[in-house]
């Protein structure tokens, strides 16, 4: 085998429909687009969600709800997990960079620690929000609760 007698495997490659060359090819005359109507000429495309002149869906359905534009997203780290953390790293202060490090969250997250488990280690943890029970749990065991 060289490079003189190489092939596409059999099957692999296909002649395109030479579109538009006369009537003798079998494809001249309207060019395989039928008569008439916007599909057949050129420069035609079609509005995306275009239903054939029917009422498309996305005017069909009706609108809802409401997107607060001020609403922040936090990332939920449980009490357990602090807990978890704190004892295999043998750790006093648990922040941002500590999760991002151990895999819990993304760099860009905002975090808020929940009060979900229970909490032996004493920790001071920095993180965005605490909620009520998380805090309470922090700060029974002598750490502190420090709001970023």
């Amino acid at each position: 085998m060289d490079l003189s007698n190489l092939k596409p495997a059999e099957g692999s490659v296909k002649n395109n429909k030479r579109i538009g060359r006369g009537q003798g090819s079998g494809r001249g005359g309207t060019s395989t687009r039928g008569h008439k109507g916007a599909k057949s000429r050129s420069g035609y495309s079609q509005k995306i969600g275009f239903e054939g002149g029917q009422m498309p869906l996305y005017r069909r359905v009706p609108k809802y709800g409401f997107r607060n534009i001020n609403r922040v997203e936090y990332r939920s780290i449980n009490i357990d997990i602090i807990q978890q953390l704190a004892a295999s790293q043998n750790l006093e202060v648990i922040d941002v960079e500590l999760l991002i490090a151990s895999g819990y969250i993304s760099k860009n997250d905002k975090v808020k620690i929940l009060g979900r488990g229970e909490l032996k280690a004493k920790v001071d943890v920095k993180a965005h929000a605490f909620s009520a029970s998380a805090a309470k749990a922090i700060e029974s065991n002598g750490g502190q609760a420090i709001k970023l």
